[in-house]
């Protein structure tokens, strides 16, 4: 048994090394070359996979539908009944609305099983279809192999007649197309099994609440905290908590000291609602503190989903976002909505016009994932402003301290602010530039020795211009090079 795997065992390199071959076999100078070469292809293993099993899984897949659509039918008998309103749960939510939230939760269980099922199948059809092209590839290199006969001995393959030859490149072309049928198949396998991990993926990232592994919440808990969605949108393409932030709320759960643990279920069962005790979830996943956590909830504590939504929340995404609308003249996609609060955009110097897109998408991009950041912006120091124009002073300032901080420059804007001094700067560019232009031969001349990088360049008719010149004796000019 070998402790070592081989090459090929990697679906990448098996397509590599069998282009070569390909390539080879048309290239070979002998028969005794080409058989080696038929002996190489024909060691390269088939695609794997059984489609027997995967056929086997997705029955299993699908023959659990039925189980959850009774459990379904269950839980909305439950729900219709018309629940008291006690409160369950650790975090005290009502049981009327743990009911609703188990019945999406089945619903979307079940179009879990049907979807894994089709994935199965899909998978099953290409793989068999992969090792069909496989096998076919394989059958005409065994025959060309059979064409050629053994290999010759040392004085045979010195000379090759006419008839040897037309034998040789005939199994040759022959070969490489067969050659080429097996690459097909690793190809055509590949592609398959990369598409049916992603969709596999995504359909065990709707298993949401089960991504929330500590026992420190209750498992009504976690269903509510995994079901609640930003208010007035499509709540599964919305949900507050996403997979990532589910996983890491729950870590962190368990690592909370016994203080800290009381103090973040006291939160959440304060809370005035499922959406206040998600973003409280989601600035634990974030890494705050259960201080700082305290802090923001004295901030949002009461506050009705809609303002949440506005201020915690920057990308709220449509429920029709994925049809198709069309491009614009500029190539742009018809259907987008832009990212606003209050009507202020989330853009790179608060209007577009700054070169500031690297540091912009990356303030957007934390607000998406730490509500105490995305609060600082929208709602000030103490977290209540609901005012368009200070949220773009700070949005701005902040955009302009990463990339200031991230080495973009002190020149900021190709149209908008330019940062302090950059108007003084750009002045006095403009006038030597005038001068330049109006001045004599000899006033423009060069000091001997060429351009000076880096150094302040004097000379007649350029005493106290100061011009600082880049590579190749060229003005650096950074005002009209964008910061982002």
């Amino acid at each position: 048994m070998s402790f070592f795997s081989s090459p090929l065992d990697s679906p990448s390199l098996r397509l590599t090394w069998l282009a070569g071959l390909s390539k080879k076999m048309l290239a070979a100078g002998s028969k005794n070359e080409l058989l080696d070469l038929i002996d190489d292809a024909l060691s390269v293993p088939e695609p794997g996979g059984d489609p027997a099993v995967l056929e086997g899984l997705a029955s299993l897949y699908r023959g659990q539908v039925d189980h959850v659509g009774s459990v379904f039918d269950q839980v909305d008998r439950v729900g219709r009944k018309g629940l008291p309103e006690v409160w369950v749960g650790d975090t005290s939510v009502l049981a009327s609305d743990v009911v609703k939230a188990a019945g999406r939760s089945v619903n979307r269980m079940s179009e879990a099983f049907q979807g894994c099922a089709t994935v199965l199948l899909t998978l099953a059809d290409a793989i068999g279809a992969a090792q069909r092209k496989d096998e076919q590839g394989r059958g005409q290199l065994l025959e060309q192999k059979k064409t050629l006969g053994g290999k010759d001995g040392f004085f045979d393959d010195l000379h090759e007649n006419d008839e040897e030859e037309w034998d040789r490149k005939n199994a040759a072309h022959f070969g490489s197309f067969a050659v080429d049928l097996m690459h097909a198949a690793v190809a055509d396998a590949q592609e398959a099994t990369r598409v049916a991990a992603r969709d596999l993926n995504k359909w065990a990232a709707e298993a949401r609440a089960g991504k929330m592994e500590t026992s420190e919440l209750t498992a009504v808990d976690k269903v509510m905290l995994a079901d609640t969605g930003v208010a007035g949108a499509d709540a599964e393409l919305n949900e507050i908590l996403t997979a990532g932030d589910l996983e890491r709320a729950s870590a962190r759960m368990d690592l909370l000291s016994l203080d800290d643990e009381t103090a973040m279920e006291r939160m959440l069962a304060k809370s005035d609602s499922p959406q206040e005790r998600a973003y409280l979830m989601k600035a634990l996943a974030a890494g705050h503190s259960v201080a700082e956590i305290e802090t923001f909830q004295n901030k949002i504590h009461g506050k009705d989903p809609a303002w949440l939504r506005r201020h915690l929340t920057p990308v709220v995404t449509a429920s029709d976002s994925m049809d198709d609308e069309g491009l614009a003249p500029d190539g742009s996609n018809n259907n987008k909505d832009y990212v606003t609060f209050d009507g202020q955009r989330w853009v790179q110097g608060g209007d577009g016009s700054e070169g500031t897109c690297v540091a912009s998408s990356t303030v957007t991009s934390r607000a998406m994932v730490d509500p105490l950041y995305a609060l600082d912006l929208t709602g000030g120091p103490d977290g209540q402003q609901d005012d368009p124009d200070a949220f773009r002073q700070r949005l701005v300032a902040e955009q302009h301290r990463l990339h200031t901080a991230g080495d973009g420059g002190r020149e900021l804007g190709r149209h908008g602010a330019r940062g302090a001094g950059t108007d003084q700067r750009h002045h006095r560019r403009q006038r030597h530039r005038h001068r330049l232009r109006t001045a004599g031969p000899e006033q423009r001349r060069r000091p001997q020795g060429g351009p000076h990088r880096g150094r302040e360049v004097g000379g007649a008719g350029t005493a106290g211009a100061g011009r600082r010149l880049g590579q190749g004796g060229r003005p650096r000019d950074d005002h009209h090079r964008p910061g982002g």
